[in-house]
């Protein structure tokens, strides 16, 4: 179906999906498609435990990106699936239908079961993620919070990567940096190009862009940062897991800091980032440009206020001449504790099914729902047991596609980590 976030509905997806839990015996009002706009359907699917815990919430979300046929491979229909040679190809199998079909076929399972689980388990299947004008996650917070209540919610943003096809390493997601937009403004007077003056609107904006390039953040590193870098170490080369392990005792250590941010990934996850991403200048050919704007997209470290973030730009800048815009209200979204009742399952299913592969918190440098989770209190945890090549990555992409493998283990390992979590087993 299409559920572009742009174009498409994610109503009929959500539909579907109510019509699978009812036909296999859920009662209604344990179903429930809930549509702010007509065409932003999210759908919340309870399964009745003995309530002797708060319940588990399962998140996915049903949009996707939109994807234009030309633009794909002249055999693939991004919104048609389509298993080739080892592959399931289409959009949303990457992100996020292939949690949103797991979520659902294993709740089915248990169903058919009889399985009894200790709290409730609730299934959020919702719309905009990707950015649309009703997002599904903050509408239920709002509109809805009783049905979504949960002790923590399981969401995207984990996952494992693959090293020459086998198993290298299995992230889970518990916290992620903030977007924030900043707009830099230069402006002049203007005049006959003809007739050029040093004072340039043009040339003032990019000395200013310029000097937020070479701008570099302070490392701020958190309980998931800290963990992410001392398990990355365990993998990684010995000069880099070397400078890992020191920036975890000294966040100070500059010597570290420089040669853990030559990979940017790595430089990412240690520290706010800005950078420019879109620019426009002058209004003829033949005039001298009176304004001069540049959007700087900041990724903004967990609990770190947007206008602290604005002040060290104005700094970085230092011409009073270029007017930076306001920042914007957020949420703060603090760090997800990492529960030894969620990790120490996590570890144990991964090395039954996957190996002796470390397990490791991350920051998600880009966003997810779970931000909204996190600031309305329930936090939230990116696993999956979904494998795949981290230098293949095709979310929101061309032939966007994940290994059949990878699904099926995925789903395995989310049914059997689901058990783990609603069964009140002892955490050892």
């Amino acid at each position: 179906m299409n559920t572009a976030d742009s174009v498409g509905s994610t109503t009929p997806a959500a539909e579907a999906v109510a019509k699978r839990f009812l036909a296999a015996g859920f009662p209604a009002s344990d179903v429930q498609v809930l549509t702010p706009r007509a065409d932003k359907g999210n759908v919340v699917v309870r399964y009745r435990g003995r309530g002797t815990r708060k319940p588990l919430l399962l998140l996915a979300h049903l949009d996707v990106v939109q994807a234009l046929r030309s633009d794909w491979s002249p055999e693939l229909d991004p919104f048609k699936l389509t298993e080739r040679d080892g592959w399931f190809y289409g959009r949303g199998t990457a992100d996020d239908k292939a949690m949103a079909a797991i979520f659902v076929a294993n709740l089915l399972r248990l169903k058919q079961e009889r399985y009894v689980p200790d709290r409730d388990i609730i299934l959020a299947l919702t719309a905009d993620e990707e950015g649309g004008p009703v997002n599904g996650v903050r509408y239920l917070l709002r509109d809805h919070r009783d049905l979504i209540d949960a002790a923590y919610a399981i969401n995207e943003g984990g996952g494992g990567a693959l090293k020459d096809g086998k198993p290298f390493y299995h992230s889970v997601q518990a916290t992620e940096k903030v977007s924030a937009n900043f707009r830099l403004t230069a402006t002049n007077k203007g005049g006959h190009s003809s007739v050029p003056r040093p004072d340039n609107a043009i040339y003032e904006l990019a000395e200013a862009l310029t000097r937020v390039a070479r701008y570099q953040f302070p490392v701020e590193l958190n309980e998931v940062t800290r963990a992410f870098f001392e398990r990355t170490a365990t993998v990684e080369s010995p000069d880099v897991a070397a400078a890992m392990r020191a920036i975890v005792r000294n966040p100070g250590d500059s010597a570290a800091a420089a040669l853990i941010s030559v990979q940017p990934r790595f430089n990412s996850m240690l520290r706010t980032t800005c950078v420019a991403t879109r620019l426009s200048g002058g209004h003829a050919n033949n005039a001298l440009p009176q304004t001069a704007t540049a959007n700087v997209n900041c990724r903004i470290v967990p609990n770190k206020p947007p206008d602290e973030v604005r002040q060290t730009l104005v700094r970085a800048i230092g011409d009073t001449s270029i007017e930076v815009s306001r920042a914007p209200a957020l949420d703060p979204s603090a760090p997800s504790p990492l529960l030894p009742e969620l990790i120490t399952p996590v570890e144990r299913l991964t090395r039954e099914m996957f190996g002796n592969v470390p397990v490791i918190p991350t920051m998600s440098t880009g966003a997810t729902d779970g931000r909204a989770l996190r600031s309305a209190g329930i936090p939230t945890y990116g696993v999956s047991g979904l494998f795949g090549d981290p230098n293949d990555a095709r979310a929101h992409g061309r032939d966007e596609r994940m290994l059949v493998k990878s699904f099926f283990d995925g789903q395995e390992f989310l049914y059997r980590l689901m058990k783990e979590l609603t069964s009140a087993r002892p955490v050892s």
